[in-house]
């Protein structure tokens, strides 16, 4: 049975009830290249979540190199990672939790309107691949084919899929990289990693503000409660195997 989220927003001065599917969706670089070769594309990517999230064209901005070599927006970053834009925005999908890892992406998103999933995946794929190909002076292909979206199917899926995609980056970390069969040597160790890793969603749900600007966490906030410590014990039980077979790695 598939999860269909309700929500309620005035529109015009009206109360409107909004149905909502929620799909996890992922792509990985070409012949799983990297797609990300240091911290500045990676915030590149992020600006990318906000910037492409609207049903305007992206506006023109401004570029700089930073120290580290990254191309960053002039107003993309402020001291809270808030991303801000001079026009009002009316944005096209939610996305409810993101990851970024070596060569491929996570997202979990519903749409806001109708066709708003397809418009934001292939504004942030081709907006984000022209970036790259032009800084490391390359042509072709970035992304490996369609982005895979699997719409979210039963209470299992919708408890667990958050976790999943926050747990990813415990692939780099010795001891945990078996975290899918169950295999985490140290679970302090673990947590400590995943406080420390940037690119994700999870220290916004944790209360951290990161990339607030990105993400719509309501949904999940209401479901779980306090996700540090819904987290901590996820971590001590998990369950992967009900969504094993929706998962998209």
């Amino acid at each position: 049975m598939w999860i269909v989220l309700t929500t309620y927003e005035v529109v015009n001065g009206i109360m409107e009830r909004i149905i909502m599917e929620l799909y996890h969706v992922l792509n990985r670089g070409v012949d799983k290249r990297p797609i990300y070769m240091e911290d500045g594309d990676r915030v590149r990517f992020v600006h990318c979540l906000w910037e492409f999230n609207d049903t305007r064209s992206a506006n023109n901005t401004t570029w700089h190199i930073s120290r580290k070599g990254g191309l960053i927006p002039d107003r993309a970053i402020a001291p809270t990672n808030d991303l801000r834009s001079r026009y009002s925005r009316k944005t096209i999908v939610n996305i409810h939790g993101w990851c970024l890892m070596g060569n491929h992406y996570h997202l979990l998103v519903s749409e806001r309107k109708e066709g708003g999933l397809v418009q934001f995946v292939r504004k942030l794929n081709v907006g984000y691949a022209q970036y790259f190909n032009k800084k490391y002076e390359r042509q072709g292909t970035l992304f490996q084919g369609r982005t895979k979206k699997v719409l979210i199917a039963g209470d299992a899926h919708f408890l667990h899929i958050l976790h999943y995609i926050h747990l990813n980056p415990l692939d780099f970390l010795k001891g945990a990289s078996n975290w899918r069969d169950l295999k985490v040597l140290s679970h302090a160790a673990a947590l400590k990693h995943l406080e420390n890793y940037k690119w994700s969603s999870y220290l916004d749900y944790c209360g951290k503000r990161n990339f607030p600007s990105v993400l719509t966490k309501e949904l999940f906030e209401d479901v779980l409660g306090n996700y540090k410590h819904t987290i901590k014990t996820y971590l001590k039980d998990i369950e992967v195997e009900p969504i094993r077979d929706f998962l998209l790695e």
